[in-house]
């Protein structure tokens, strides 16, 4: 059977996500490179994979699938097994829970932490642009609002869904995993049991070996 692909770099954090879920589903893929400065992802034959023209794109055989969640979830339930179950769909309660902070993930952390990755990495190191600390202020208080919740939420449960490693863990492994290397890492250290989980997120090795992958050259 062919290995499915993903097309996109590593160093996406959309990407990184689907990478992760295969990486800890233990299937074979293939990346496949999109050159941005020739502006490859707006390609009509990239536009077949993603009519947007974004990464990543996904190939399964003859499916193609484009938003990085969902094909996430696409690849959890066609390699689940009894090792590997991330959305947990046999159990109704904790599926749900996965769905939750998913969900929170996508509309509250990821909105808030986000902002913090450009201005202080993106923008300065990869596109040349000055980093607008107004933005980066604004963050950094969203940010510790919803730090709260979660350090409130963890010091009960080891993981955002229960005590089990979730697809909604994986979610926010990207980003975190980018505002580790800004200036404002230490902010974690405010929320003792935020850092635990997320230390207990780096330690996986599918984490390792693709935190590796996507580290910048020039950082």
């Amino acid at each position: 059977m062919a290995p499915v692909k993903v097309f996109g770099p590593a160093m996406s954090t959309n990407v990184a996500r689907v990478l992760l879920c295969l990486e800890e589903a233990g299937a074979e893929y293939e990346v496949v490179n999109i050159d941005f400065k020739a502006m490859e992802h707006k390609s009509p034959e990239h536009r077949v994979r993603n009519p947007f023209g974004q990464i990543p794109a996904f190939q399964d055989g003859d499916l193609l699938l484009f938003e990085s969640r969902a094909i996430s979830r696409y690849v959890l339930r066609k390699y689940k097994t009894n090792q590997v179950d991330l959305l947990r769909e046999g159990n109704l309660k904790e599926a749900a829970m996965v769905d939750v902070w998913t969900e929170v993930d996508a509309h509250s952390y990821n909105p808030a932490i986000s902002p913090i990755v450009y201005e202080c990495l993106i923008n300065p190191i990869m596109l040349g642009l000055p980093t607008n600390q107004k933005v980066v202020g604004e963050s950094l208080e969203k940010l510790k609002n919803v730090l709260e919740v979660y350090e409130a939420h963890l010091s009960k449960h080891k993981y955002l869904a229960g005590d089990f490693v979730s697809f909604a863990d994986l979610n926010h492994f990207p980003y975190t995993f980018y505002f580790m290397a800004t200036p404002h890492a230490a902010l974690f250290d405010s929320y003792p049991h935020v850092k635990a989980w997320w230390e207990s997120l780096m330690a996986r090795p599918a984490v390792k070996k693709l935190a590796a992958q996507m580290v910048p050259k020039k950082l």
